[in-house]
């Protein structure tokens, strides 16, 4: 009898919701309590590469492959990686560390370690330029949202999504200002329901771990959010770039015009379009 109940349930929810519906996975089963213990990570490395021409999804298979789980044994974590739209050889991601003092110990256990050891030859041989990296720290309450991994199994296609990363380059001893006075701006991005995912600021400190260079011409100020899909972008977010484009600039504090990059999450990138994550 049991086994008769359930299978008219079942015929009952087919019924009711559609066959495909019932049958095509969402990231809504997903609960973020499952990363509740990995914690908050307050250093950050904005990392943007260039591959060779043609090499970018071979780089990024590498990377989503091999990468990720070997970093997070470690006590560090990929929060998100990303293809920048409008430059097919460019790829951005973010490494996370709980704290300064855990960079080096991290990187050093990783880039002289088994991983890297073994796939590092045909990695650096299609990533000619790894140079650009910006050295940041989270503003308090505005950190990067440590997600769910990809479910392979719920997200058969992978991460979705489209992220934003708005970068502004601001004066010397003017980043404090620069803050205050963006504040109501970010704000209205939220208001129009492009999710924040970390307001990030440079961390002036001397690079302590000297094998990977950082940016020295800051400080900047990075902002970033994602969008449901291009659709939410175009309706959401690019209506308000020439108004804040304009008042940003107006502040005065800024060395030149704000760079926003438009990028697409790679397949197993963390930082997505995530329907159970909540804003503050």
């Amino acid at each position: 009898m049991r086994h008769l109940l359930k299978s008219i349930a079942l015929a009952a929810g087919l019924l009711a919701g559609g066959a495909t519906a019932a049958a095509e996975p969402t990231t809504g089963s997903q609960s973020m309590d499952t990363v509740q213990h990995l914690g908050d990570f307050q250093v950050i490395e904005f990392r943007r590469y260039h591959t060779a021409a043609g090499e970018r999804e071979h780089f990024t298979a590498y990377f989503d492959t091999l990468f990720p789980e070997a970093m997070q044994q470690l006590g560090a974590l990929v929060l998100g990686s990303f293809h920048e739209r409008g430059n097919p050889t460019a790829f951005t991601w973010l490494r996370g560390f709980h704290s300064l003092s855990d960079r080096p110990i991290v990187n050093s256990a990783f880039y002289y370690g088994p991983v890297w050891r073994e796939h590092r030859t045909a990695v650096n041989a299609i990533l000619p330029d790894s140079d650009d990296v910006m050295l940041l720290t989270s503003l308090p309450g505005r950190s990067v949202p440590v997600l769910p991994a990809v479910d392979p199994v719920q997200e058969p296609a992978g991460a979705k999504g489209v992220i934003v990363a708005e970068i502004f380059s601001v004066k010397k001893d003017g980043l404090e200002e620069f803050i205050r006075r963006a504040e109501p701006l970010f704000a209205r991005y939220r208001a129009a329901g492009i999710r924040e995912a970390g307001v990030l600021q440079t961390l002036d400190v001397p690079n302590n771990f000297p094998q990977l260079p950082v940016r020295e011409d800051g400080p900047f100020l990075v902002w970033m959010g994602v969008a449901k899909d291009q659709p939410a972008l175009a309706s959401r977010f690019e209506p308000l770039r020439q108004e804040t484009l304009e008042a940003f600039t107006a502040t005065g504090l800024l060395r030149g015009a704000p760079e926003i990059v438009i990028m697409d999450p790679t397949r197993r990138s963390r930082l997505r379009w995530f329907p159970t994550w909540q804003q503050p």
